[in-house]
């Protein structure tokens, strides 16, 4: 019984964490710190980035100037490749994932 109430309170600690905001370029994990000057893929940093994810396998990621990190949601992200968004979710550090509530 007392690891299920340890178990439950663990789980609640987890779900309350609570949602960041992060500023960065969105690329992907082959060129993660946006700079798309040795694969260019395509004439824009955009083109470069959904072809990479396209062609690849890579995922896109968000890169705030020092650090990337991989954004759990793989299908928004892409209207917004090579720009600069701010994406609220919640930050796993030890993993470096974002798990996306919006980008805008």
């Amino acid at each position: 019984m007392k690891f299920l109430c340890a178990l439950l309170l663990a789980g609640g600690a987890l779900q309350s964490a609570s949602p960041q905001t992060v500023t960065g370029m969105i690329t992907e994990s082959e060129c993660f710190d946006a700079n798309h000057a040795l694969m260019r893929m395509g004439d824009t940093d955009a083109e470069c980035t959904t072809a990479c994810v396209a062609a690849h396998g890579a995922s896109y990621v968000l890169f705030d100037g020092k650090n990337a990190y991989t954004l759990s949601d793989q299908k928004s992200p892409e209207k917004f490749a090579g720009k600069k968004v701010t994406v609220v979710g919640t930050l796993d550090a030890k993993t470096k994932t974002i798990q996306v509530v919006s980008i805008h």
